[in-house]
């Protein structure tokens, strides 16, 4: 690179994100459970949605994302002109530190927060600051003493990944009442749709002027692969975002899928039932084992391990019996396993090798 072509500070500082393996060298059958994908996949209308898309793939895509956003407001209950939708909720995170935050500013999120969260923060010039968790929960005391004037941004997920704990809706209230009167409370509700009755802090977004929540469509939607998200927040945020995003930001075939996926509300509850079943059984089966977990409210457990040999030793076995699954030593979590909930057959492979693992079988 040229003496004089630099890109802006601290970009150099962000470490590559690296999401979850996918294949395994010489190995047929591999279980991918290292990226919280949905197995039972998208729904039949989401599928014949993009099928329809594709007759009209030479016209530009809508720049409101009116439909979606429609039936995103239907189904959610939410005022569709306080919705913003983007590429996952990816891109809503970034295009909120873009707008509210840059050099001489703080971003704050705790220590086993998404890695994105950093990154988000180097990328627009301000300073991540990471605060601790109380056993892998989120510690509303510890974040607010974090906070000063310099603090624009606060991330939580609540459910958390890669944890799986969350925090209740009176101690959420208790951060954003707390908080800066300039900082913004953005939380992440990536994993929201698998908590039943869970709004995901909707009912706090409508009731003040600092919060703003996101949500995506890759998780419990079964559409990783179309990249949409979307969110909600007070009128002045939603018309900010809209100011600095691409105009065609979001596929026709995206918008459609995701439009179809949300109406389908009997596929999305069938997906939240299983996904309990087995998540519970799979914590279940290796707590027997000796690998204990917290209880997850997310389409995952965090499993964990001795110490971080026995991590990464059991993460070597599951990969002979074609199992991919995610170390999270990178979270802070190097004695744990990320597993995400597969279907029956896929929940009892796990246990299976993890007792071959342990010698229990």
């Amino acid at each position: 690179m040229a003496d004089g072509i630099q890109p802006q500070p601290g970009i150099m500082d962000i470490a590559l994100y690296k999401g979850g393996a996918s294949h395994l060298d010489g190995v047929s059958n591999v279980l991918k459970l290292s990226s919280n994908e949905n197995p039972l996949g998208p729904s039949d209308a989401a599928k014949e949605a993009v099928v329809r898309a594709t007759h009209d793939l030479n016209r530009y895509p809508s720049t409101d994302h009116a439909a979606l956003r429609t039936a995103i407001s239907e189904v959610w209950d939410v005022d569709p002109d306080r919705v913003f939708c983007g590429v996952g909720s990816g891109e809503v995170l970034k295009l909120l530190a873009d707008a509210y935050a840059g050099p001489g500013d703080e971003v704050v999120f705790t220590e086993h927060g998404f890695a994105m969260y950093p990154i988000y923060a180097r990328a627009c010039g301000a300073t991540p600051v990471v605060v601790p968790e109380n056993e892998r929960v989120v510690d509303v005391d510890a974040i607010l003493a974090a906070c000063g004037p310099k603090t624009k941004l606060v991330f939580i997920a609540n459910p958390a990944n890669p944890t799986g704990t969350m925090i209740g809706a009176a101690e959420v209230t208790r951060l954003a009442e707390g908080l800066p009167s300039q900082a913004l409370l953005v939380l992440d509700g990536a994993y929201a749709e698998f908590v039943d009755g869970f709004d995901a802090g909707k009912a706090l977004v409508e009731a003040r002027q600092n919060v703003v929540m996101s949500r995506t469509f890759s998780k419990i939607y079964g559409l990783g692969g179309m990249r949409v998200g979307w969110g909600y927040g007070p009128q002045a945020v939603i018309d900010v975002l809209n100011r600095i995003r691409g105009p065609f930001n979001m596929s026709s075939a995206a918008l459609a899928a995701a439009e179809a996926a949300v109406r389908d509300t009997a596929h999305t509850e069938k997906c939240r039932i299983e996904n309990a079943k087995w998540r519970d059984w799979l914590a279940n089966a290796l707590a027997e084992l000796g690998v204990p977990s917290d209880t997850s409210t997310a389409n995952f457990i965090l499993a964990r391990f001795t110490d971080e040999a026995e991590a990464v030793a059991c993460d070597a076995h599951l990969q002979t019996a074609g199992i991919i699954v995610r170390k999270v030593a990178g979270y802070g979590l190097p004695h744990c396993l990320r597993i995400t909930v597969g279907d029956e057959s896929a929940c009892r492979r796990v246990a299976h090798a993890v007792a071959q693992f342990k010698g229990a079988v």
